[in-house]
């Protein structure tokens, strides 16, 4: 289960940064985080809101019982993503630590908007959501430099991020 642990270890260090740019977003004016700008999602809340919601259905799709955010609809500032964030987190800690040990064989069938068919694992799955968070915090890096503040360092090398061992 080391490479359980080592994905876990990935999600901290997302959850991390993640964190960070919404304690970044708070210096910022609710005008620009609501800016339509070029790429990403549309915009800065937009896109923390969308890392959040691939994260939620991607372990919705593994699990045997899916989590609804009843507010998810509801989100409209920054307070808002936070608590969807906490949420998410929480159920997602959760099926990681007790991931099932075959999860590299286990498999999810998803069909397409255009109806084609696509079997993964839940260890692609899984592996997905990690490089779909840092994808798109790379682009909240870009934004930042157009409204002229630092980005939060994503360096994961010289981040002491919390890491937790069940294993």
């Amino acid at each position: 289960m080391r490479e359980v642990a080592i994905l876990l270890d990935l999600f901290f260090y997302n959850w991390q940064v993640r964190e960070e740019w919404l304690k970044w977003c708070k210096s910022i004016p609710t005008e620009e985080l609501q800016a339509e700008r070029v790429g990403g999602m549309g915009s800065i809340l937009k896109n923390l809101i969308h890392v959040i919601d691939c994260e939620l259905l991607w372990i919705n799709y593994m699990l045997e019982e899916p989590y609804h955010y009843s507010e998810k609809d509801f989100i409209v500032n920054l307070e808002d993503v936070e608590r969807y964030s906490l949420f998410t987190k929480n159920v997602t800690e959760h099926f990681l630590l007790n991931l099932p040990k075959d999860y590299e064989k286990k498999h999810i069938q998803i069909s397409s908007k255009r109806g084609d068919t696509h079997f993964f694992t839940y260890g692609k799955i899984i592996r997905h959501i990690i490089t779909h968070e840092i994808h798109h915090m790379g682009q909240l890096s870009i934004w930042s430099r157009e409204v002229e503040v630092k980005p939060v360092s994503s360096d994961l090398i010289v981040r002491q991020y919390i890491k937790k061992d069940p294993f």
